[in-house]
Parts: structure tokens; sequence; C-alpha cells
């Protein structure tokens, strides 16, 4: 079993990672958007937070910025 640092450490990777995610989508929605003429904030909102959730899931796959090797082995 993995111990509460090992967690606390995966968290905050993991919310850095969807963080920058949601930047990025963001940042594609508005260009994309602007691009066209118009920026619908609502799908830009709506898409940054999907991309966020998204790699919050894939991060449950597991984090290279994290250690895997669990104590005892």
């Amino acid at each position: 079993m993995r111990n509460k640092e090992y967690w606390m450490n995966w968290v905050k990777k993991a919310g850095i990672r969807a963080v920058k995610t949601i930047a990025q989508a963001a940042i594609a929605g508005i260009g994309t958007a602007a691009a066209m003429g118009q920026v619908d904030w609502k799908y830009v909102l709506s898409a940054a937070i999907l991309a966020g959730v998204l790699s919050m899931l894939t991060s449950i796959a597991g984090l290279p910025e994290v250690e895997s090797k669990i104590e005892g082995e």
C-alpha cells in the first residue's frame, strides 16, 4: 500500500499536469475561434474543463513524475 506522502505527491503532480492541459486547451480553443472571427467562451471553458478531467483520469494510469517504487519491493 502506498503511503500518504506518495498520494499527496501524486495529487500535486497530477494537478499541475491538469492545469497545464487546461491552459493548452483554452489557448487552442481561443486561437481557433479567433481565427473564425468570434470566441465562444462557453465552448472554450467546457473544452478546457473536459481536457482537465481527462488529464486527471489519464494520470490514474501512472505519472512518470512520481516514483512508482513501493516500499519493500
